[in-house]
């Protein structure tokens, strides 16, 4: 904790305003009493079923259930150019239902890479084919994902976290003030951004490992390096995922009405409910040197329709408790929580925290306390009961 704050504070004591903010945060920390994500697991494990911990292959056919569902849209697709101008908006629905399989695929294969339901090479190939539509290679993911976002949730080392008001300006954090949800952002650029962010989210570390690889770039919230083997792993797997894209492409002739209504609007669906999930999961919590998941992550209220779609992916700070449980068990997991934690589990309505991520500044101070791009307008975590 002393060595996250005082590195935290070294880089903002050159703003008074901002200095007298660390001084406030400070208390908060020092009032603040940390739990582990190991001490809640230990805890709670022994109230949970054993069948909570054992892989799932039904996971595996539902993604292999929204692969077919693209295929048969795409084949759909390739004859709108037959199609009455008059009823094409007839494929909107079957966009919607794609764009529904972008999200599925997403979260299947997120719990799949978390467990061991299938061994290598299956792992592999089909975690592959379910990340393609993301334009993210399944190793990336393990490590940017399984290793530096779940083991440094919201530290000064997470990837996925806030940026940092006194982090150089850079065109990441441009792209952040411009479309993510905050106080500042403009409706048509949130709009805009909505199906947009993933894909900038992909490209920037796909940019930063294949072509630089440092652990320098300035652009991410926190950068990070992979092996040489990892690096050509995501080198060939991004190459394959390349050539899919194109091959869609092919397929629909590049014909302009088949590309906008079956390839771009199922991924702007997708990436879109997608990226309101990923906004929400820990966007508007403090900062926190030790992995306290029940301090650092948002769970959601949502329509029961959308966790039976969604993998239960709105229950994700009982994800970052149990990273490996089966998604069903969830619910089970969230009851614990609200039972022996009730003044720490982050709970909230899905309306709520999107009300709440466009009321807040999107940068932080310090690990209490948002501040706007011109660090005009500060405000203290509203997740924080003070």
């Amino acid at each position: 904790m002393d060595t996250h704050n005082s590195q935290l504070n070294a880089i903002t004591s050159d703003d008074p305003a901002l200095s007298t903010g660390n001084e406030r945060s400070d208390t908060l920390n020092d009032q603040m009493i940390w739990v582990s994500q190991a001490e809640y697991a230990k805890k709670l494990r022994p109230l949970l079923p054993p069948a909570a911990f054992l892989p799932d292959v039904s996971k595996v056919w539902v993604l292999l259930i929204n692969i077919v569902i693209l295929l048969l849209g795409w084949a759909i697709g390739d004859r709108l150019d037959q199609w009455s101008g008059y009823f094409l908006w007839l494929y909107l629905f079957l966009a919607l239902v794609m764009g529904n399989s972008v999200i599925a695929l997403l979260f299947s294969t997120h719990d799949l890479l978390h467990s061991s339901t299938l061994k290598h090479p299956w792992r592999r190939v089909v975690s592959l084919l379910g990340l393609t539509m993301l334009w993210m290679p399944p190793t990336l993911w393990k490590v940017l994902h399984n290793r530096k976002h779940h083991n440094k949730t919201n530290s000064l080392q997470d990837p996925d976290r806030n940026y940092l008001f006194a982090q150089p300006n850079s065109w990441g954090k441009w792209i952040q003030n411009l479309f993510a949800p905050s106080v500042e952002v403009q409706p048509l650029f949130l709009a805009i951004g909505m199906g947009h962010a993933w894909g900038f989210y992909a490209l920037s570390h796909l940019i930063s490992v294949l072509l630089f690889n440092d652990g320098k770039a300035t652009y991410s919230p926190a950068d990070f390096k992979v092996s040489s083997r990892e690096r050509r792993a995501i080198g060939i797997e991004f190459l394959v995922i390349l050539g899919i894209h194109l091959s869609i492409l092919m397929y629909l002739d590049f014909h302009p009405i088949k590309l906008l209504l079956s390839y771009f609007l199922p991924i702007w669906v997708g990436y879109s409910g997608l990226i309101f999930y990923i906004y929400t999961n820990h966007l508007l919590c403090r900062m926190t040197s030790i992995n306290d998941c029940l301090i650092n992550s948002v769970s959601l209220r949502v329509l029961p329709l959308f966790d039976m779609l969604h993998f239960n992916f709105s229950h994700h700070t009982e994800h970052h408790v149990f990273p490996g449980l089966n998604s069903d068990y969830y619910p089970m997991v969230r009851s614990l929580l609200v039972a022996h934690y009730p003044d720490r589990f982050n709970l909230l309505d899905a309306e709520e925290a999107w009300q709440l991520m466009l009321q807040t500044p999107r940068h932080y101070a310090n690990d209490n306390t948002f501040t706007t791009s011109s660090g005009d307008t500060r405000m203290i975590c509203p997740l924080i009961d003070v």
